[in-house]
């Protein structure tokens, strides 16, 4: 075959493999989400399989030297090491996680009304109406709170030493409470309907009841700060089991087997950025929350900066690194 024939054959292939791989040297994370990234293994043997016969040909030192340069570009990117487990779990945490969030929009929208509706309504109501906190608690769970939030209790706030413990405990009860929320999906997503309103209830009851008789200062300089953290991962954690429950009950026109071993794939994922979530929320609550001498500029200062962050990361998150692609 003659030169001019076969440059003109694969040209184009060649041109798009080297604008492929570019892409990839000033954004690799970009370019490894396209298309081509699937298809680079077979495309990368081709150009091989091209260079052999231009040399065993006899062409051209101009169409040798371009397949023998894209050859070592691509034996750099087939061959290079995997990057770092951190590495691609801050990719996870930053990229991909609040772009399955936002993916997730309808289910978390659902999630959010689930839970914010009952609690700021319970909220609310128990300032007009503050007896109805004892239809939902008993009479020593309300004490109980009271006790922990009283102002004039002198150990409102806790000593340094028990910070660590208490940071065990508040990352063993928030996960598995998130980890409930998620997993009650697969009861078609009555569990989580469940678990999501009953959640809402019961914090709405109890910073209602509290805010009703005046503990409310202690209680909402305490929860202000990792409630961002915290309340944001219990609603992803709902969402992702209502997606599942969601695909039990209408898979479309996929199969419900495979439909559901997507779904739960997703919704891992989304429970597992959720559970990072509530890690950082229970270091707040055992390291910052607690600390009762901490003034209310700044204690409420970080609260809305918590806040912004939170909802800035999972609203942008991701979202330069897909711009045109």
């Amino acid at each position: 075959m003659k030169q001019e024939r076969f440059v003109a054959m694969h040209a184009q292939e060649w041109d798009q493999l080297q604008a492929w791989l570019g892409e990839l040297d000033r954004q690799p994370v970009r370019g490894m989400r396209r298309e081509q990234a699937l298809e680079f293994p077979a495309a990368y043997r081709r150009i091989c399989h091209h260079l052999a016969l231009a040399r065993g040909r006899g062409y051209s030192h101009e169409v040798t030297e371009r397949l023998q340069l894209l050859v070592q570009r691509g034996h750099r990117v087939l061959y290079r090491p995997p990057p770092p487990r951190w590495h691609r779990a801050a990719a996870f945490l930053v990229v991909d996680f609040p772009r399955l969030v936002r993916a997730q929009w309808r289910c978390m929208a659902l999630a959010a009304a689930l839970f914010y509706v009952p609690a700021l309504a319970l909220l609310a109501w128990l300032q007009i109406h503050p007896e109805l906190a004892h239809t939902l608690f008993s009479s020593a769970r309300l004490a109980e709170f009271e006790r922990m939030y009283d102002p004039a209790n002198p150990h409102l706030g806790r000593s340094s030493g028990t910070n660590l413990q208490m940071f065990g405990f508040y990352v063993f009860n928030n996960v598995s409470i998130a980890f409930r929320t998620f997993a009650s999906g697969l009861l078609f997503g009555v569990g989580a309907i469940y678990v999501l309103g009953a959640n809402g209830i019961i914090i709405g009851g109890v910073a209602g009841h509290l805010t009703a008789i005046g503990y409310g200062g202690p209680f909402w300089r305490f929860v202000v700060t990792h409630s961002a953290f915290e309340l944001s991962a219990l609603v992803i954690a709902g969402g992702a089991g209502l997606q599942l429950g969601l695909t039990l009950l209408a898979p479309g026109r996929r199969r419900r087997g495979p439909a559901l071993v997507e779904a739960g794939w997703i919704g891992a994922k989304l429970a597992l950025g959720a559970f990072a979530m509530l890690v950082v929320a229970a270091c707040i609550e055992a390291y910052w929350s607690s600390q009762a001498a901490l003034p209310d500029a700044l204690r409420f200062g970080s609260a809305a900066l918590a806040w912004l962050l939170v909802l800035g990361w999972l609203g942008l998150g991701g979202r330069a690194g897909r711009h045109g692609a």
